[in-house]
Formats: structure tokens, sequence, C-alpha cells
């Protein structure tokens, strides 16, 4: 009978990570701000974005996956998913963002996700042209700069909704009676911004804003910043106070106390 595999060590992992936002840049980098065809994955009305600079990033992550950790499930946001009832389960999106990098703006990045059954054990959000990278894995949530300095990230406080900076990338995600369940949030915060996909929750996470509450997100939008905000002191949570690890209706609050404020407005319970 042959021995079980042993768990990967965090450090490995997290070194898997790293290892595979660099892929993922490189391969990203050079179409950015670039005349590039932009594809339309939602046939007939909507428009669902997707550029070779997605695809290729995701190939070659899966491919330094499937050589490295073969036994670990895949699950992506361009391509079919791979072992989906392995332990570990890499959750991979190439461009979080995808309508931010066709305009040319910053605010997009790639997100690592690791799951460990249903626990987000690991979490990276990579934005290669700012040379910003997010990550938190264990204990700590950490980031560095275009410099290489690397930082903690700690949410800040803020427990009133009335003295809150929200944030969700787009009005038009939220659908039907969403729509007046995020204006009554929005009503009540300080100030609300729109824009920033996965980099609003990192700014969260380190403390540059207080709220995000979102609609309609994959697991692919999520499972990597979960243990970002965890780790930085945040909570991150559905509309009804669920796991956030398959998508859906989404509120991350850098404060519990808000967090729990937002999920009074929020829930459908």
């Amino acid at each position: 009978m042959s021995e079980p595999t042993p768990a990967p060590r965090v450090a490995d992992l997290l070194a898997e990570a790293h290892a595979l936002a660099d892929l993922a840049g490189a391969r990203i980098l050079p179409y950015f701000r670039k005349a590039i065809a932009v594809a339309n994955k939602q046939q007939g009305i909507g428009f669902d974005p997707v550029t070779e600079a997605d695809k290729s990033a995701e190939r070659v992550m899966r491919q330094a996956l499937r050589k490295r950790f073969p036994d670990h499930g895949i699950v992506g946001e361009e391509y079919a998913a791979h072992e989906t009832a392995s332990r570990y389960r890499w959750v991979l999106d190439p461009i979080d963002g995808t309508r931010a990098f066709i305009c040319g703006f910053p605010l997009w990045g790639v997100l690592i996700g690791l799951l460990d059954g249903d626990d987000a054990i690991l979490g990276m959000m990579d934005q290669p042209y700012t040379g910003e990278r997010f990550w938190a894995a264990g204990s700590k949530a950490q980031m560095h700069d275009r410099h290489g300095k690397v930082r903690s990230l700690k949410t800040r406080r803020c427990a009133e909704l009335s003295a809150a900076t929200l944030v969700a990338t787009a009005p038009d995600m939220f659908k039907g009676a969403e729509q007046a369940t995020f204006a009554r949030v929005s009503n009540g915060a300080r100030m609300t911004r729109f824009g920033g996909d996965c980099y609003a929750y990192c700014m969260l996470a380190a403390g540059q804003i207080d709220l995000v509450v979102e609609a309609g997100l994959k697991p692919v939008d999520i499972v990597a910043l979960i243990p970002i905000i965890e780790r930085a002191g945040g909570r991150v949570t559905t509309w009804d106070g669920g796991s956030p690890i398959n998508g859906g209706r989404i509120v991350a609050a850098g404060d519990p106390r808000l967090h729990e404020a937002a999920l009074k407005m929020l829930s459908t319970r």
C-alpha cells in the first residue's frame, strides 16, 4: 500500500504562488496598453471580455502547477476545471478586471488562491504593471511595492457606516432588488466609489478604504482575496453571512463591527 502524499509546507505553497505570479505577469504585460483583439465570451446579450493575455497567463500557470503539484486541482477563469475532487485546489483568475485592462487602467490583477477543502489558506493578488503584490499565507498578510519593499497589511478601524468609504466595481453588477439593497448601504456611507475589481479588496486590506459590497462574483473573483482580507484583520462573507468561497453576493469590511452593521442591511434572511 503506497504512502499518502505528505501535505506541502506553507512556505513551499507560497513560493509557488510567487512563481506563478511572475510567470503570469510576464505573459500579460506585453499586451497591456496595446491594440489587442478582444473577444466576447457571452454570446448574445451582454459583454464578458477575454483577450489572449488572459488565456496565455492562465495556460502558463496551469502548466507550472501540473508539473509542480500534479495531484492538486485547478479551477480557472478561462479553461475547464482539473481534478476538482482533490484536497488542494488552486483557484486562478489570470486577469481580474479585464474591462479595466482593455481600457488601459491599472486596476486589474492576477489572482492566485488555494483551497484546502473549503478553507482558503493562501491568496495572492499581483499587479505587474505597478509592481505591487499582495499576499497572505499562514498568519500574515503582506505586500511589496515596485521597489520590492515588503510591509504588513492591516485594515483600519471604522465601526460606523456613516464614516465609511464604500467601493464596488460597477453599479450594473447589482440586479433587480439588489440595486435597492446596495443603494441603502451606499446612501448611508460617507463616500461611495466605483471601479477597482480585485484592487479594491487589497486597498481594504491595506487600510485605505473600509467596505466593499458586490454581487455576481465567481469563485475565481474572490477566493484569492479572502486570506488577504482576513489576515489583515478584516471580514469577508456573503450578504447573508455565509462562506464567500463560492462567490455570489459579497461584503468585505476592514472592521468587524462595520461588517456586522453592513450585514444587517444586506441580509436576506
